[in-house]
């Protein structure tokens, strides 16, 4: 979408108001600083781990940023549009608390199988972890569980039947009951969008 110009079609405008929650004022300041990050109108997972690793230096965001970008790369053609980096946003930056649910949990079912499973989720959180660091963790997680214990933790209360899955109706009651599930995603997203607009 809008890959050889500078200004988004009338077309393009009108589907990115109807379906993100950002003004018409708004999707056009993101989409002029995506193209300043972004010239060629793509990001690619390299450019996409650059910008991750800008906002958290005092972590290593690489293996998070390759989950953000499968959950931001909808299409799964190896690259995000600027569609589809404006609908990820919305929903990490302003959509309703389902919608972060249902985002998250999408990031956390890596295989894209309708379940999450204990190394799913594991690797997530770890990754999580590893990008923001202990202070960031520290402010963020006020329990102090480390990522292993927090696992364990979620699937002892919402794994009812011992198969080490979650469906997304059992993850709506850990996230629901455990908030940093979402919140800890959230920082990823939202610092992601940051990357463009505080550019603008």
């Amino acid at each position: 979408m809008g890959h050889k110009h500078s200004k988004l079609n009338p077309n393009d405008l009108n589907d990115l108001v109807s379906n993100t929650d950002f003004t018409e004022k708004e999707v056009n300041l993101w989409f002029k600083s995506f193209k300043k990050d972004c010239p060629s109108g793509i990001l690619s997972l390299e450019e996409f781990k650059k910008l991750y690793t800008e906002f958290f230096p005092g972590g290593d965001a690489s293996k998070f940023a390759e989950h953000a970008f499968r959950t931001f790369d909808t299409n799964h053609d190896g690259t995000i549009d600027f569609r589809e980096f404006l609908c990820a946003l919305s929903v990490t930056s302003r959509g309703s608390f389902e919608d972060k649910l249902r985002w998250a949990y999408s990031m956390y079912d890596m295989d894209n199988d309708g379940h999450v499973t204990k190394k799913e989720m594991l690797e997530i959180i770890q990754a999580i972890y590893k990008m923001v660091g202990d202070e960031m963790i520290k402010r963020v997680v006020t329990d102090g569980l480390s990522a292993q214990d927090r696992v364990d933790r979620i699937f002892s209360r919402m794994d009812k039947n011992g198969d080490n899955q979650i469906t997304v109706e059992e993850f709506k009651i850990a996230a629901s009951q455990d908030p940093s599930l979402v919140m800890l995603l959230q920082i990823g997203g939202q610092r992601q969008g940051g990357s463009s607009q505080e550019q603008k």
